[in-house]
């Protein structure tokens, strides 16, 4: 099948937010019926550098990844690209969906300049820690959260 990574189009943030509420675990967050505030996020997060991109195969959207970027105070400020929203829809996992989209965040964080990728992941997703070290990432730091 022919598959495209690039960024989303104002009319595709439906069918991406049913892939982001196919794979979270916390769907009760989400709000499905306002697609102006997703389409809101990803013109912020293209705004400063950043993409929301969509994997598409044939015209239907079967995953995603938001890639913000932000400069450091380390690294002599330095930018750095922060994986968020890594999702595949469930029928189309471990058929490459996941690995195309990390290789075009990576393109887009090389061609703005990023000294470095990275992202938190849930601790009870084992299968995406796997996919993630099998595609170069490493569990080198521990990552805290606290809900505000």
């Amino acid at each position: 099948m022919n598959r495209e990574v690039r960024p989303l189009a104002r009319g595709e943030v439906a069918a991406a937010v049913a892939v982001l509420l196919g794979g979270s675990h916390n769907p009760s967050a989400e709000r499905p019926d306002d697609p102006d505030a997703y389409w809101r996020a990803a013109q912020e997060t293209t705004a400063r550098g950043g993409a929301v991109l969509v994997a598409l195969e044939g015209d239907e959207v079967v995953g995603l990844c938001q890639v913000m970027v932000l400069r450091h105070l380390q690294h002599a400020g330095g930018l750095c690209a922060e994986l968020e929203s890594v999702f595949v829809r469930e029928d189309r996992r471990g058929h490459g969906v996941g690995g195309a989209l990390l290789e075009a965040a990576e393109a887009l964080a090389r061609e703005r300049g990023c000294y470095r990728v990275q992202l938190t992941s849930n601790l009870v997703r084992a299968d995406a820690h796997r996919f993630y070290e099998a595609h170069g990432y490493a569990a080198t730091h521990r990552g805290f959260k606290k809900g505000l």
